[in-house]
């Protein structure tokens, strides 16, 4: 037996499933690097200042805070230590065209208020999805979460339970088995499109997500998500591990079936025991191990395959204080099947658009200057490879209306309060992340490609080459890439003590 302690490994990208990878591999003695690209640790989590404001790339719900808690559990640590959670409430109030509201939380007696406002009948309704969604979540996320999904054997071994639950239907259709109103089907079903999923489409595995925030709650970082980024660095850094930013890796290197170093941009080469990439799983394939026959067949096998759209943000700094929009609020366009269908199939920029309002000043004030605040408003558009436009012509049109929205709505002189603002397109995701056809998630998570048909957390063929982050199993979302982490640390640990 060889022990893990002699063992070197290198984690590429410094997202949440590559930090959180990292320390469970630093927890158990292994000597691990993380190299990242970009200025800054977080992948999707980076941040910007300007004019006096902290501006969030994302994400900005905190869910499953325990999955987080446990990464510094490993060494008897306390995530206390390094990062102070905020609690969130409501978690999201909803706002249709009409000027209906619904606040949703995990405050039952609140809750059952605000369905009954838009449906007495929903009531009992909502008791039976509460009832499936705790069902899914104890199959889908306790027992298969962090379990990685190696051959297929083990998907069907998974199987009896997914088709208990139906897992073939989407989410909206088994809310709308339970749920009449279609306001409140709405709500239950938009959450699959905060991890790149269609509601409509997406398996019905992912209503585990209402538990998960029932049971967890919702949270924020004191100082934006790029906090809590900052203090998994700094935890990671406490245990022995090293992080090299601004460095790009441009080749892991290959003999026969093993990966055996590394090399970026700069020149900077090393040699590893094992490799993991929190990159973008094209990227991971296609360019970093671009120069091997398992690189060019896997990413052959990848473009076929459907991935996520890709998200326009807004970010804007504002005169004022504004107490009465909520942390999270999600504005309702006037349609929400069409809607989906022009994102996800059609490929085109709609007239409407739904919009995910962030307004972190609301429970963390000191995101902006004193008297002013941040907001950041979120569209889903198609990705490249179904909408491809100049965005250098549509971004500033597309910032304009989406603002004009916010305007109409919330804030009617919110043009002449605006202190600074930029907004983020697709283009971006695909030049800052690398990710392909500058999608937001990674794969789409359809049932077809979930688990064993996802990206596995080791390579079939490079047998110390490893994934973690969105294109693996279980996917995208914070609890879902470091479920990722979990599982593909699991694997490495057991390899490197062979």
């Amino acid at each position: 037996m060889t022990s893990a302690e002699s063992r070197k490994a290198c984690v590429i990208g410094a997202g949440f499933g590559g930090l959180a990878l990292a320390i469970r591999l630093q927890s158990a003695g292994i000597a691990t690097t993380v190299v990242e690209g970009r200025d800054k640790p977080g992948g999707r989590a980076y941040f910007w200042q300007k004019d006096g404001f902290t501006f969030d790339a994302g994400p900005t719900v905190v869910t499953d805070p325990d999955c987080l808690r446990e990464l510094w559990e490993l060494t008897g640590h306390d995530m206390a230590e390094d990062v102070e959670l905020m609690k969130v409430m409501p978690f999201y109030r909803l706002n249709w065209p009409d000027g209906t509201n619904f606040d949703y939380s995990n405050d039952d007696q609140q809750l059952r208020k605000e369905i009954e406002k838009l449906d007495p009948a929903d009531v009992a309704g909502y008791d039976d999805f509460l009832e499936y969604s705790a069902g899914v979540y104890e199959e889908g996320y306790v027992k298969l979460g962090t379990v990685p999904f190696l051959d297929f054997k083990s998907m069907l071994k998974a199987a009896p339970a997914l088709a208990k639950h139906q897992a073939w239907r989407s989410v909206y259709s088994m809310v709308s088995k339970y749920i009449r109103s279609e306001k409140l089907r709405e709500a239950l079903s938009f959450h699959t499109l905060l991890v790149g999923g269609n509601p409509m489409k997406t398996s019905s595995i992912y209503a585990l997500i209402h538990k998960l925030e029932k049971d967890g709650g919702v949270w924020w970082t004191r100082g934006g998500t790029n906090r809590l980024i900052a203090g998994m660095v700094r935890h990671f850094e406490r245990l022995g591990g090293k992080v090299i930013l601004g460095d790009a890796v441009e080749q892991v290197e290959t003999s026969g079936k093993r990966a055996t170093a590394v090399r970026t941009k700069s020149g900077w080469s090393d040699t590893f025991d094992a490799v993991a990439s929190n990159a973008d799983i094209m990227h991971s394939y296609r360019d970093l191990l671009g120069g091997s026959h398992r690189g060019k067949a896997y990413a052959k096998s990848l473009s076929r395959k459907s991935f996520s759209p890709s998200l326009f943000v807004v970010h804007f700094g504002i005169e004022g204080t504004w107490p009465g929009i909520p942390h999270h609020m999600i504005l309702f366009g006037p349609r929400y099947k069409g809607l989906l269908e022009d994102i996800y199939d059609r490929g085109v920029l709609p007239e409407d658009f739904s919009i995910y309002l962030h307004h972190p000043t609301v429970t963390d004030p000191g995101m902006a200057p004193e008297g002013k605040s941040t907001f950041y408003a979120l569209v889903p558009v198609a990705h490249l490879g179904k909408l491809n436009v100049d965005w250098s012509i549509v971004g500033p049109q597309l910032e304009k209306r989406i603002l004009d929205e916010v305007g109409r709505r919330l804030i009617p002189d919110i043009h002449d309060r605006i202190v600074t603002s930029f907004h983020y397109t697709p283009r971006d995701f695909s030049h800052d992340l690398n990710a392909h056809l500058g999608s937001a998630f990674s794969l789409e998570p359809v049932l077809t490609q979930s688990a064993w048909f996802r990206g596995h957390n080791r390579d079939d063929v490079i047998e110390n080459f490893y994934l973690t982050g969105a294109g693996t199993h279980p996917g995208a979302g914070i609890p879902g890439v470091v479920g990722s982490a979990k599982a593909t640390a699991g694997l490495m640990i057991a390899d490197l003590s062979r």
